[in-house]
C-alpha cells in the first residue's frame, strides 16, 4: 500500500507534463512522421526521471527543497532577491500562460463528447480545478491527480492498442534515433513538453518526509507510465492523414474504430486538460512558497511562524497565487481566444528558466557541503545528468530563439541555423559549469551554499 500511495503521489508529475500541449505535440509527431520520433519521447522520459530524482534527492538528503536550496545559494543582497524574483516570475507567468492552453484543451476534449457551450465547459473545468485546489492538502490533490492520470492513460492506451499498430515499427522508432526532414523543432518540442521546469520545484516539495528507496520507486513508475501514455498518444496520432486537429483525429478514430474511440479520445484529452489545469496553479503556489517562506525557522520565532501560516496550503498567500493563475486561464478561456503573445512569452520564460534550473540542479547535487558524501552524485549519475543538462540548455536556447523568430524573424530561412546556434551556445557554456562542479566536489566542510 505504501508503494501504491507513492505511485499515486508522484503521478502528479505525469499529470503536469501530459497536458493538451503534450497531446498536440505527440499526436502531431505521429501524424507527420509516424513512429519515427518515439525515440525522442524515450529520451525525454529518462531526462525527466533523472532531473526529478535529483531534485527530490536534494530534499531528502539536505532537508531543503529546491526553492530553499536556491535561497541558500542566493541569499544575500539585491542580486539574490532579483534571482528569486526572476525564477518566481518565470514560473508564475509561465504557468499562467500555459494554464490557458490547459483550460482550452480540456474544453476541446469535453466538446468532442458533449454539445455544451465552450464557455459553460470553461466554467465547469475552472470550478472543478478550484474545488480540488481548495482541499488544501498537497498530498490529497496529488493522489486525486494520480487517479485522473489513470483515467487519461487508459483512454489513450486503449485507443492506441485498438489501432493495431506495427509493433516492429514501434520498437524501431523507440530505439533507433532518426531525424526526418523538418522534424528538428518537433523533436525539441517533445522533450520540452516532458521536462517541465515547475515540475522540479513541485517534485522537490513532494519528497519531504520520504525515504529514498520509496521515493525512487514511486517516481520511476509514475514518470515511466507518463512516458508510455505520451507514446500511446503518438500512436493515436498516426491515424491522421494530413493536417492534425482534434476534430480531424476524432473523426478518423470514429471511422476506423467506431464511436467508442471518439469518446475515449475525448475523455483522455479532457482528463489531460483538467489534470494540468489543476497542477499548473498548484506548482506556481508551491514554487512561490519554497522561494519566500521561512520554513526552517527555529521554535519560538512568532514572526516566522506567522509567515509560515500565511504560506500554508490554506494560507492567503499560497491561495492567492493559485487563484490568480487559475483566473487567468479561465478568463482567456471565456474569451474563446488563444493568447498568442502570452504563449510566445511562455516559450521565452521556459527557455530561460529550464536551463538555469537544470544547471543549478547539477551544481547542487555535486555540492559536498550541502549533500554530504551520501547524497553526492557519482560518476555515472554525473555523466547521465550532464547529458540531460546539455540537451535542456540546447532546448532552452531553441525556445528563446523560437520566440524571437516568431516576433522578429531572426532565424528565417529555416530551423538548421537555429539548431546550430543552440548547439554552439550550449557547448560554450559547458566549460565554466564543469569547472564550478569540480570546485564544489572538492569543497571542505562549511556552510551550505558558500
Amino acid at each position: 500500500m505504501n508503494r501504491l500511495w507513492s505511485i499515486l503521489l508522484w503521478s502528479v508529475i505525469s499529470a503536469a507534463f501530459i497536458g493538451p500541449g503534450t497531446v498536440t505535440t505527440a499526436a502531431s509527431a505521429g501524424a507527420a512522421h509516424g513512429f519515427a520520433l518515439l525515440w525522442a519521447l524515450v529520451f525525454s522520459t529518462i531526462a525527466c526521471l533523472v532531473l526529478q530524482e535529483a531534485s527530490a534527492r536534494i530534499t531528502v538528503v539536505s532537508g531543503r527543497n529546491l526553492g530553499q536550496a536556491l535561497r541558500t545559494r542566493y541569499r544575500a543582497g539585491v542580486t539574490g532577491f532579483a534571482v528569486l524574483l526572476l525564477v518566481l516570475g518565470a514560473i508564475v507567468l509561465g504557468c499562467a500562460a500555459y494554464q490557458t492552453g490547459n483550460i482550452l484543451g480540456g474544453v476541446a476534449g469535453a466538446s468532442l463528447g458533449s454539445g455544451l457551450s465552450p464557455r459553460i465547459l470553461t466554467l465547469i473545468i475552472g470550478a472543478v480545478a478550484a474545488l480540488v485546489l481548495s482541499l488544501g492538502r498537497t498530498a490529497t490533490v496529488a493522489r486525486l491527480l494520480g487517479m485522473l492520470v489513470a483515467v487519461m492513460g487508459v483512454a489513450f492506451l486503449v485507443t492506441a492498442w485498438r489501432l493495431a499498430p506495427d509493433w516492429l515499427s514501434i520498437f524501431r522508432g523507440a530505439l533507433i534515433p532518426s531525424l526526418p526532414e523538418g522534424s528538428g523543432l518537433l523533436i525539441l518540442g517533445l522533450v520540452g513538453t516532458t521536462v517541465v521546469p515547475y515540475n522540479l520545484f513541485l517534485g522537490s516539495c513532494l519528497a519531504r518526509g520520504q525515504a529514498l528507496p520509496e521515493l525512487r520507486f514511486g517516481l520511476s513508475v509514475a514518470v515511466l507510465l507518463g512516458g508510455l501514455i505520451s507514446m500511446g498518444i503518438v500512436v493515436v496520432g498516426t491515424a491522421v492523414d494530413g493536417a492534425f486537429g482534434f476534430d480531424a483525429l476524432a473523426e478518423v478514430l470514429d471511422g476506423r474504430l467506431g464511436g467508442w474511440s471518439r469518446w475515449m479520445f475525448a475523455m483522455g484529452l479532457c482528463a489531460a486538460g483538467v489534470s494540468s489545469a489543476i497542477t499548473a496553479p498548484l506548482a506556481a503556489a508551491i514554487t512561490a512558497r519554497s522561494l519566500f517562506s521561512d520554513s526552517n525557522a527555529g521554535e519560538g520565532e512568532s514572526e516566522s511562524e506567522s509567515e509560515n501560516e500565511r504560506w500554508s496550503e490554506r494560507g492567503w498567500r499560497f491561495r492567492s497565487i493559485w487563484i490568480a493563475v487559475l483566473a487567468i486561464g479561465i478568463g482567456f478561456g471565456l474569451a474563446e481566444v488563444r493568447p498568442i503573445p502570452a504563449i510566445v512569452l511562455a516559450q521565452a520564460l521556459n527557455g530561460v528558466l529550464l536551463p538555469l534550473v537544470a544547471v543549478f540542479l547539477l551544481l547542487t547535487v555535486n555540492d559536498r557541503v550541502l549533500m554530504g558524501e551520501r547524497g553526492l552524485n557519482g560518476a555515472w549519475a554525473n555523466s547521465l545528468l550532464a547529458i540531460v543538462v546539455s540537451v535542456t540548455v540546447m532546448l532552452g536556447v531553441v525556445n528563446v530563439a523560437k520566440a524571437l523568430n516568431a516576433a522578429f524573424g531572426f532565424f528565417a530561412p529555416g530551423e538548421s541555423r537555429l539548431l546550430l546556434w543552440s548547439i554552439g551556445l550550449s557547448l560554450a557554456g559547458a566549460v565554466p559549469v564543469w569547472k564550478r562542479v569540480r570546485r564544489l566536489r572538492g569543497a571542505p566542510a562549511g556552510r551550505a551554499g558558500e
